[in-house]
């Protein structure tokens, strides 16, 4: 890294990847690792998020690949950009508070429930 702030904040972004998983209610399968990403490309603007995103989407199935645009994807767009900056976030000074309150302030609209 080029400097040590960009390295803490790649840090960072890898520390608090899994803790998205659980705000944003989603499983770690292909289709929610690859929905996150596209909250992260929203969050964080980094091309390798959607490098990810393609990448993530040559390997679905037919199926998958419909069940993503169809739900996922629209989502994950709207999501992240309507919730907070997740960046910013303190995450280990919400640990003791009801997960829901969390999300709320954050302003997270958890995953779609899919049929």
């Amino acid at each position: 890294m080029d400097t040590d702030e960009l390295a803490y904040v790649a840090m960072r972004a890898r520390e608090v990847h899994d803790f998205w998983h659980t705000l944003f209610d989603l499983p770690t399968n292909l289709i929610g690792e690859t929905a996150l990403k596209v909250i992260e490309f929203e969050q964080m603007h980094l091309p390798m998020c959607m490098l990810s995103v393609i990448g993530g989407m040559a390997r679905f199935s037919e199926k998958q690949r419909k069940l993503f645009y169809q739900h996922y994807f629209p989502w994950a767009i709207r999501a992240g950009m309507q919730c907070t900056d997740l960046m910013c976030v303190y995450y280990e000074r919400h640990f003791h508070e009801d997960l829901e309150d969390v999300c709320r302030k954050l302003q997270i609209v958890p995953a779609p429930t899919v049929p």
